[in-house]
């Protein structure tokens, strides 16, 4: 057993030695600590990103000695009992106590780490602040950012508080804290429908983070409400999840205000502008509502041909994505995996809408998801001269398509996760297997120390463990499955899940702090403690279930 060296941060030691110093009792033969002011030791936090790069005590007792990377108790941005309950329950029932130490580290991250604000209810503006629109931010709100940016993307948030949304209904903290993460996500959608990641919320008081890349886009934005405008479908196809796994976690239609149904409105508006060829019936170039430039050397980080990007044909039912979950730009616009999403995201929240009375509305989204579904099979289907039938990866309805897996989400490979389709289904299972080998997918990397998807955003030697996650989830195969498991955990010896690993050299990673990748990693071990117990708590155990 190898030793570890530990050596509190100065700030915290300096706070130590304050309380200590505090309670020493002149009739006591030991000295008693003070109580800690928490606002005094939340000065003293380190950096987590930083703090994200190096192992802490206590160790797992598997054979990794996994470190611990959660910040103390008083550094926590969210707290939940329930939250605590789970992980003590996988540190006793999970058999590798490797995986059981990422699991502790993961799936409390966004809470720990990524709720850099949340309101229980209206906050009023202060006579020295900038005021908003009356009608804006009321209720709770949540400002949930990535990780290392400060800034929030939607895509991102959504699935960040995944794996909490079936406690909502016994955790109260949690369901105001995901309830405002809805409302919050409702305002970004009504200012800036075009935009993936957005400033701190005005009533917050916190300062923006300008990137200055230089960026031309129409519509236009304002800079301290939004961090970047890169119009992605399934950024708005994720503002509809988070509602929809809300509402069947919690059955609570509470959510939907004048703001939420003001926010639908706009994304139907998004939808109708994006569904429009390049050309119209006359075959004249019409410009699209959209155009995005950016002043960069890298070609994925803007669009060619003005801003517009590459000519899109009608009639085909599809919504038109001018950039991947990846935030890399599409080449072909009709980005399939963000179709097939939005389409069962539409269909999933005309359901609710049509409990809740709205039944106008209900029907719009109701025939928008049928429609783009519709489009997802007649035109995102093609012919493979290997596999057969299977999903493209982005098409143009002209006959082109891109055949090839990125390892955002969503993907190819997530669309049964998504439900789009059964996991069984002939054209997904061929898709599958193209996906998962070089000579069908351009981005399947494989290395001495790790395989796995990638894509272009990092480069030809970086394959992201949230794609092996995702290969684990939609596997009935338990050996497919505990490969994946294990070789995420080999390439993970800091405790956390990166964002994406060299795959020859797997101490070679990217982002020490990536929320959205840990709440991957705890998905994925719910799923399986659910569907395959045996695996990971032993032969004969119990579905898991929270």
């Amino acid at each position: 057993m190898k030793s570890h060296n530990y050596t509190p941060s100065l700030g915290l030691w300096s706070l130590w030695l304050l309380s200590f110093s505090a309670g020493i009792n002149a009739d006591s033969q030991e000295p008693l600590r003070a109580p800690i002011d928490p606002l005094m030791y939340k000065a003293a936090c380190p950096d987590y990103k930083s703090y994200a790069m190096r192992p802490h005590p206590p160790y797992s007792e598997g054979p990794l000695e996994v470190p611990s990377q959660r910040p103390s108790k008083y550094c926590r941005t969210f707290q939940s009992p329930l939250v605590e309950k789970v992980i003590e329950d996988m540190n006793e029932k999970l058999v590798d106590k490797d995986l059981a130490k990422i699991f502790e580290n993961a799936f409390p991250n966004t809470l720990d780490t990524t709720v850099r604000w949340h309101a229980d209810g209206t906050v009023k503006p202060k006579p020295s602040k900038k005021s908003w629109d009356a009608n804006a931010w009321k209720g709770p709100q949540s400002f949930i950012v990535t990780g290392d940016i400060n800034a929030e993307w939607l895509r991102d948030s959504t699935n960040q508080l995944a794996q909490y949304q079936s406690l909502a209904k016994k955790d109260k903290e949690i369901h105001k804290l995901i309830l405002g993460a809805i409302n919050t996500q409702s305002e970004y959608i009504i200012g800036s429908p075009y935009c993936n990641a957005f400033q701190p919320p005005p009533p917050s008081g916190l300062n923006p983070t300008f990137q200055g890349d230089g960026d031309t886009v129409h519509p236009a934005y304002e800079n301290s409400f939004v961090f970047e405008c890169k119009y992605e479908l399934d950024s708005l196809a994720h503002f509809l999840s988070l509602a929809n796994q809300f509402n069947t976690n919690t059955g609570s239609t509470e959510f939907i205000n004048a703001r939420f149904l003001l926010a639908l409105d706009t994304l139907v508006e998004v939808l109708e502008a994006q569904s429009k060829p390049t050309f119209d019936e006359d075959s004249r170039f019409q410009r699209n509502e959209y155009t995005f430039q950016r002043q960069t050397n890298t070609g994925t980080e803007t669009l060619n041909l003005g801003g517009v990007g590459n000519p899109l044909a009608p009639g085909t039912g599809l919504v038109r994505s001018a950039f991947r979950p990846s935030d890399d730009a599409t080449i072909l616009g009709f980005f399939i995996p963000a179709n097939a999403m939005i389409s069962v995201e539409l269909k999933r929240t005309a359901a609710l809408l049509r409990k809740a009375g709205k039944k106008p509305l209900a029907q719009t989204l109701q025939d928008w998801g049928e429609k783009i579904a519709a489009g997802v099979w007649e035109h995102g289907v093609v012919q493979h001269k290997t596999f057969g039938k299977v999903f493209a990866f982005e098409v143009d309805g002209f006959g082109s398509s891109i055949l090839m897996d990125d390892a955002n989400l969503p993907s190819l490979m997530a669309l049964p996760l998504l439900g789009f389709t059964d996991v069984n289904n002939e054209v997904y299972q061929n898709t599958r297997k193209m996906i998962l080998q070089k000579k069908g997918n351009p981005y399947y990397l494989e290395g001495k120390d790790f395989s796995g998807v990638g894509g272009p955003h990092i480069g030809y030697q970086h394959a992201w463990p949230m794609s092996v996650l995702v290969q684990a989830m939609t596997s009935e195969s338990d050996d497919e499955i505990m490969m994946c498991l294990g070789s995420v955990k080999n390439v993970s010896r800091n405790g956390l899940i990166h964002e994406s690993i060299n795959v020859n050299i797997g101490s070679d990673y990217t982002r020490s702090w990536f929320a959205w990748a840990n709440s991957v990693f705890a998905q994925t071990i719910l799923d399986l403690a659910q569907r395959k117990p045996h695996l990971l708590f032993g032969k004969g155990a119990a579905p898991y279930k929270m």
